[in-house]
């Protein structure tokens, strides 16, 4: 019996290879977390977010990295205990525009536009200024493709405060984007700031979420499991009017508030009508939002680091198990780091997967700084199916030395680790080479960021070519995938000597996070001895299955 098992998962692997090499490919960016910041200047107190430092002012900031440091010169595309300023938003525009700007799909831009600054120095207006500047860069770059934008916690004004029910900001950042978003979608972003596109010839579904409803911060919504946390250091003590903990008066109210407080803005039960329908239609989704579900891999310490409230982590995570075989991708910022997660079943096998994408902003979190990033995948068009991602970086101290921009390729995701294919298996297998230490064998993850070129993708800005072509790295072969991890979780800003800072600890919180998106599920494995093959997942996928696949892969692509 187990060897028809291993024929069928044999078969399948097969199956995915052999119809990657007839996809009809695609292309789509993925942008997050810019964090504009309109007061940003290079005569600003790098201390004080790089704004203009006047006597007795205080600042603006919001508890950034830069507390204590001594002050220095920004740079013109900015600091690392800052936020992004409009020179680094317009290369980041022209990079995309430049590397692969006409033949793509469309565009994911997933949110957190606004500066990490108090609400003191914030309003409505300014934030929707902001929001607009952005929109009308994105829309000048890319005026022949659809940006499916979502809203971040901080694109409200009170931050994180987003409402779930229709609110007039909803009404003026729909409008916003009337012009890529069909009259439908425009209705469901008024009622609650989500929406689908559906694709009439293709069977790819986008599913749009305003995942700051279930937010810890948002308290709005304090019904489902509340936290007073503040995202990424914020300062306390800003007042919410409105936000719940009043006295309520007639039953309807309360029978409303219990209704927004079970599910906000009926984005839970829409979801599921449209992951439903999916189903029954056999097209496939992408479910792409702003705050992810689980733990950030670089706090794994703090359960406040833990975005969602605990009941909605558990109901989405319920959502995605339903519907597994309909949901082909998700995708979230929010975190500023380069990471991802594997979903299991409820008995233990990888089922779905996600995606975070770094920030554009540099600005140094409570979980540390990275450099600026942008993403470019590559998927089938028919099936919705991710085939590979290449992530580009700009090198901050570099581009602020010489003056210029110049972002480059960081990595190819399958050459990076060696993947047969983008799948929950594979991202689970390599999951699992976390759970070790460093192998003896690092020279050959020294040698590799060495390279110009990496693997399967020319620096010119295209598959299928590379100025030194790397081999499929197998996780058996004594390559430490843990420290390529680690070196691109920051988009590069640990390089060096600096890998050394992620001891044992750090490599569990970061293995724990990505295999256990649920919160009980995550604490078991902090506490777990990680050298017990019970710590692991049920009945993982053979190793020997995994190698085979990715020799199969050479031998197609020759």
């Amino acid at each position: 019996m187990k060897f028809l098992k291993m024929d069928a998962a044999l078969l399948l692997l097969l199956q995915l290879l052999f119809s990657s090499a007839t996809a009809k490919i695609g292309y789509f960016w993925h942008i997050t977390d810019i964090h504009y910041d309109v007061n940003y200047t290079i005569n600003g107190d790098s201390r004080r977010m790089c704004w203009r430092h006047e006597p007795g002012s205080g600042g603006g900031g919001s508890g950034g990295g830069g507390t204590g440091a001594s002050r220095r010169p920004a740079g013109r595309f900015g600091d690392h205990s800052c936020d992004s300023p409009w020179g680094l938003v317009e290369s980041a525009a022209r990079a995309m525009k430049s590397k692969h700007g006409d033949n793509i799909e469309f565009v994911l831009w997933t949110g957190d536009d606004i500066a990490h600054v108090n609400d003191e120095h914030l309003s409505t207006d300014k934030v929707l200024m902001v929001m607009q500047n952005l929109t009308d860069l994105l829309r000048h770059t890319f005026s022949s493709q659809f940006v499916f934008p979502v809203l971040g916690n901080h694109d409200f004004y009170p931050q994180n405060q987003l409402p779930p029910r229709r609110h007039p900001t909803y009404k003026r950042v729909a409008d916003m984007w009337r012009h890529w978003l069909p009259t439908e979608a425009i209705d469901s972003f008024e009622k609650g700031g989500y929406y689908t596109i559906e694709q009439k010839v293709r069977r790819l579904r986008l599913v749009a979420l305003n995942t700051n409803l279930y937010y810890k911060a948002n308290r709005q919504t304090a019904g489902g499991g509340g936290y007073g946390g503040h995202h990424h250091g914020e300062r306390r003590g800003y007042g919410i009017s409105g936000s719940g903990g009043g006295q309520h008066g007639g039953g309807s109210e309360r029978l409303l508030m219990d209704e927004e407080e079970d599910d906000p803005a009926g984005q839970w039960r829409w979801l599921e009508g449209v992951l439903e329908k999916s189903l029954r239609n056999r097209e496939t989704v992408y479910l792409v939002g702003h705050v992810p579900p689980g733990v950030d891999e670089r706090r794994p310490n703090s359960m406040a680091s833990g975005a969602f409230k605990e009941r909605f982590n558990r109901r989405y995570l319920r959502l995605v198990r339903k519907y597994s075989q309909v949901i082909v991708g998700q995708f979230f910022g929010h975190h500023h780091s380069d990471s991802f997660r594997v979903i299991y079943s409820d008995r233990g096998q990888p089922i779905s997967w996600m995606f975070m994408a770094p920030s554009v902003t540099p600005w140094r979190t409570p979980s540390g700084a990275n450099n600026p990033g942008l993403r470019l995948y590559k998927f089938d068009t028919d099936t919705g199916q991710v085939l590979d991602y290449v992530q580009y970086f700009l090198n901050l101290s570099s581009a602020n030395h010489r003056d210029h921009a110049e972002w480059q390729l960081e990595y190819n995701l399958t050459s990076l680790y060696g993947l047969p294919n983008v799948s929950a298996a594979s991202l689970h297998e390599l999951a699992e080479t976390f759970r070790s230490g460093p192998t003896v064998d690092t020279s050959a993850t020294a040698s590799f960021y060495g390279l110009g070129g990496y693997g399967g993708y020319s620096s010119n800005g295209g598959w299928g070519s590379s100025a030194v072509p790397l081999p499929v790295v197998s996780p058996m072969l004594g390559v430490d995938l843990f420290e390529r991890y680690y070196r691109a979780n920051s988009v590069g800003y640990h390089h060096g000597s600096s890998w050394g800072m992620c001891n044992a600890h750090c490599r569990r919180g970061h293995y724990c996070s990505i295999t256990r998106v649920d919160y009980a599920a995550f604490r078991d494995c902090m506490e777990a001895d990680l050298s017990d093959g019970r710590a692991g997942c049920v009945r993982p996928i053979p190793l020997l299955l995994w190698a085979l696949s990715g020799f199969l892969l050479i031998l197609l692509r020759r």
